[in-house]
């Protein structure tokens, strides 16, 4: 897969990837910057910002005028926040991605912050605070990294408290993005059909005024977990939701492929050693699925399920069992080829897609120390061992490294956490 990287002047980098097989080109505008970042008074600001970049800037001034142009070519709108990222992206027909890099680049660059606009739009984020507590299953990995993280800004909610999003101004918004939303943390990526040179051309002329700045640092996480660890929201459910998992690496550790394959072998497909002993052999979750998160400076292995409250304590017997025999037994060669080959099947699919291409390649020039080609990946996980699956399943699961996080109607901790021992 061909790309180009080019480096403007002021530090903004622009990466085209152009695509023989598609009709569509996606742009993707994406700043090193999430809720980590914050000030505990300004949690939440990062995804405020996020919002506000679609009410209106001088050329567009409403929400409307940059809905309806995008919507008038048939466009896909959007953005998000995390952690550590923030992106805004268009996709449409390639003949009008013109357009759309004009949107994006103006959103990007000239919003205008206007102080009714931030006040209406507090009463829509604390919605979105009340339908995420609503939402126990998509609220379960924030308890998750609350505990993983305590006393530190990226174990809180990137979505803020109801509190703090009440209180901000519009001089909260201009502050937090001069001091973030800075040229050399910005990274625009054009995927799909296009031309390189007139696209280029066209956001050199865009971004080459941004101001370049220096990052603020933020606080690094300190690994001082010595003994398992549990907390449990209260919560009248239907359902008890939990994620159980380890700490492990962060995103550029030399053995992330190995970590990448042991969660799919344990939890990743419907073929894999949980989905079949969970659901398959003992029907106690309709959903289980483990999945890796890795950030610059930590990361960890985790396994997520819904069950019913009664099975709550058998399901994680069910799944430290499953822990404790990778990390005791070799993988069979065969499994682990099957591994390797969803893994590939799943990145091939995805890339035939012009905004799928353009966050692979956006994603990794913002995180990763150096970008590589889907090949050179592929080459990297057909090196795994079963031998590097064992080494690193030892090392990623013992007792000290264990979190569990469980949202459901459970005030009794003594089982549970009798239970934590791999």
């Amino acid at each position: 897969m061909h790309y180009k990287k080019h480096t403007l002047k002021n530090g903004l980098r622009i990466i085209t990837a152009p695509m023989k097989d598609t009709q569509t080109a996606t742009v993707v505008v994406m700043i090193g910057v999430g809720s980590r970042y914050e000030k505990e008074s300004e949690a939440g600001l990062s995804h405020f910002i996020e919002h506000m970049m679609f009410k209106g800037t001088e050329k567009r001034p409403t929400t409307l005028h940059i809905s309806e142009e995008l919507d008038a070519i048939g466009g896909e709108f959007n953005a998000f926040t995390s952690k550590d990222v923030t992106a805004y992206y268009a996709k449409a027909d390639s003949k009008h991605l013109k357009t759309a890099l004009d949107v994006i680049a103006d959103m990007y660059l000239n919003s205008k912050m206007e102080p009714q606009e931030i006040e209406k739009e507090k009463g829509t984020i604390i919605q979105e605070i009340n339908m995420r507590e609503d939402n126990p299953m998509g609220d379960a990995g924030d308890v998750f990294e609350k505990l993983m993280y305590k006393k530190n800004s990226l174990g809180r909610y990137v979505i803020g408290y109801k509190k703090t999003v009440a209180s901000f101004r519009r001089k909260d918004f201009l502050d937090y993005m001069k001091r973030f939303y800075v040229a050399n943390d910005t990274v625009v990526c054009v995927a799909g059909k296009f031309s390189e040179a007139k696209v280029a051309a066209q956001l050199k002329k865009y971004f080459r005024q941004m101001k370049k700045g220096k990052k603020p640092p933020f606080q690094k996480i300190a690994e001082k977990q010595k003994s398992p660890a549990l907390e449990i929201k209260f919560k009248k459910t239907d359902q008890t939701h939990f994620i159980l998992g380890n700490r492990a690496y962060p995103e550029n550790h030399k053995d992330r492929f190995v970590v990448a394959l042991l969660s799919i072998i344990l939890g990743g497909n419907m073929s894999s050693r949980l989905f079949i002993e969970v659901r398959e052999r003992r029907g106690l979750a309709y959903y289980v699925r483990t999945s890796v998160e890795n950030y610059q400076d930590c990361g960890y292995l985790a396994t997520q399920a819904g069950v019913e409250h009664k099975n709550l304590d058998l399901t994680v017997q069910t799944i430290l069992a499953e822990y404790k025999k990778i990390a005791t037994e070799k993988v069979a060669e065969k499994e682990l080829q099957r591994a390797k080959d969803y893994i590939k099947g799943k990145s091939v699919m995805g890339l035939e897609s012009s905004d799928e291409v353009a966050m692979f390649f956006i994603t990794q020039e913002i995180k990763k120390q150096k970008i590589l080609t889907i090949q050179e990946i592929f080459r990297r996980i057909d090196k795994v061992t079963t031998g590097d699956i064992l080494r690193v399943a030892k090392d990623i699961f013992q007792p000290a490294k264990l979190n569990l996080a469980v949202i459901g109607p459970h005030k009794k901790q003594a089982k549970l956490e009798a239970l934590m021992k791999i």
